[in-house]
């Protein structure tokens, strides 16, 4: 089955406004979260042109590379350790305006200049993963997605009666 994203111009937030049916519609009838990991890192590249885009899960105490798309990434990162590992931390979503301002910053590419980093939480609260996205420019995030990303996160959210 061919499936194909329609977003074109518009703002930041009309094409987050366009992608989110198109990518709750990929995840509605999709129940293997590896495939819909993946689906939601391609239309998020595809649509904005993000340097990276992926998931870490959460696996004991560290996050394990998941599906991603861009170039070779970090595999693992302990809680508490760059961005993603403070956001999983932290339990909130952390917009960082220049990586090589961010303490502790982890340079899994040099091409990376700012980054946002979602934390995936379950019904209870639990982070299971996190939502990463790099961009070889400075400043390319803020509250805008923020607020879209933290919504294609509650998507993805896992249910605690679900087995893992």
């Amino acid at each position: 089955m061919a499936e194909d994203l329609y977003v074109s111009g518009g703002t930041k937030a009309e094409r987050y406004v366009a992608l989110f049916p198109q990518v709750e519609s990929l995840l509605h009838s999709e129940t293997d979260e590896v495939a819909n990991l993946a689906n939601v890192a391609a239309a998020l590249k595809e649509t904005f042109g993000f340097f990276w885009v992926g998931f870490y899960r959460v696996s004991g105490d560290e996050l394990v590379l998941g599906p991603f798309q861009g170039p070779v990434a970090c595999t693992r990162i302990h809680k508490g350790r760059g961005v993603c590992g403070t956001a999983w931390q932290e339990a909130r979503t952390l917009v960082v305006p220049d990586v090589d301002a961010f303490p502790g910053h982890i340079a899994c590419s040099s091409l990376s200049r700012s980054e946002i980093v979602v934390p995936l939480t379950d019904d209870a609260g639990k982070v299971w993963g996190v939502l990463d996205v790099d961009s070889n420019e400075l400043n390319a995030f803020d509250e805008v997605d923020a607020r879209f990303l933290e919504d294609m996160g509650r998507l993805l959210r896992r249910s605690t009666d679900k087995k893992e």
